[in-house]
């Protein structure tokens, strides 16, 4: 978590689903609290946005996304079968 940063309280509106994990993970003591919960749940999608964005630049300073035949090379080496579009 970010550490010694200042805390704001929120209301947030959850599905019934979300809160009921947050509950089976404090019960489970995963987590102190629902609140820790949704933090660390928040703090994960900013990380994830964090290397989204930083993916997209470095594809930028390299050309861009692999070309399908790139992409079909780089799963022969690997050894992956890509399942063909319809069409």
């Amino acid at each position: 978590m970010l550490g010694g940063m200042t805390k704001s309280k929120i209301a947030v509106t959850l599905a019934p689903d979300l809160v009921a994990r947050a509950r089976r993970a404090v019960r489970k003591g995963e987590v102190e609290s629902v609140s820790a919960y949704v933090a660390a749940a928040l703090e994960e999608k900013a990380k994830l946005e964090d290397l989204a964005s930083m993916l997209e630049d470095m594809l930028e300073e390299t050309g861009g996304p692999l070309s399908e035949r790139e992409r079909r090379a780089a799963d022969q080496a690997l050894g992956l079968q890509r399942k063909r579009k319809a069409g």
